[in-house]
């Protein structure tokens, strides 16, 4: 009898942890096989560099530290992917580690490369982040105002102390966005112009810090 059960069990004790693999690989906020990593730990080999003043060295404005990106702030620009990128979930950590200032997420954005290019950016300014801001021309059905590019957050503020990790994730999904700040809902934009684009860290005020940068994609 021994012999005759031990298949079954060993059976459903595989089904049973091939269930949890595939739900450890799907579940919102985890890489998963579909992940592409932005950030690789180690270097910004696979980010292109746009700051205000270009004279000044990139290198000294973006760099990497104990696997984590810093940026200086000063003076104003972005660090942006090569490529570009549509219908994905955008996962972020960033902090803060001297002082409260200010950067951001740039979604969509467009060539040609200036400080403001035509994009959507996701907000990190203390205080702020979750707002959106309609840069350079791209517009959606929240900004009922046009002489107002910014579409204010929902509630309260949901971000960390100073020094602590926070985590922005944003779902692009067709012509619509969500921004999630430490997994409250903060902001959604529908009838989007623009749906497709580059994304950039924003170099704007003083010293942030970013890891864990990463999109998932469903296939296709």
């Amino acid at each position: 009898m021994k012999s005759k059960l031990s298949f079954p069990i060993i059976l459903i004790v595989a089904l049973l942890l091939s269930s949890l693999s595939a739900t450890s690989q799907t579940r919102p906020g985890s890489v998963s096989i579909n992940t592409t990593l932005l950030f690789n730990g180690k270097d910004l080999n696979n980010w292109i560099f746009n700051l205000k003043d270009p004279k000044v060295n990139p290198t000294e404005v973006f760099g990497v530290k104990d696997g984590v990106i810093e940026i200086k702030g000063d003076p104003f620009g972005y660090m942006r992917t090569k490529d570009m990128y549509s219908d994905y979930l955008l996962h972020v950590e960033w902090r803060w580690p001297l002082e409260a200032t200010n950067s951001g997420v740039f979604i969509h954005a467009q060539m040609p490369d200036t400080i403001w290019p035509k994009c959507y950016e996701c907000q990190l300014q203390a205080g702020n982040a979750g707002d959106f801001i309609c840069a350079n021309g791209s517009d959606m059905n929240e900004r009922v105002d046009k002489t107002v590019r910014k579409i204010k957050k929902a509630g309260a503020s949901s971000e960390k102390p100073v020094g602590e990790w926070n985590t922005m994730e944003v779902i692009c999904k067709g012509n619509t966005i969500e921004v999630y700040v430490n997994g409250d809902l903060k902001n959604k934009g529908t009838g989007l112009t623009i749906s497709k684009g580059y994304i950039c860290l924003q170099s704007e005020g003083k010293l942030v810090e970013f890891r864990n940068v990463w999109l998932r994609q469903e296939k296709k």
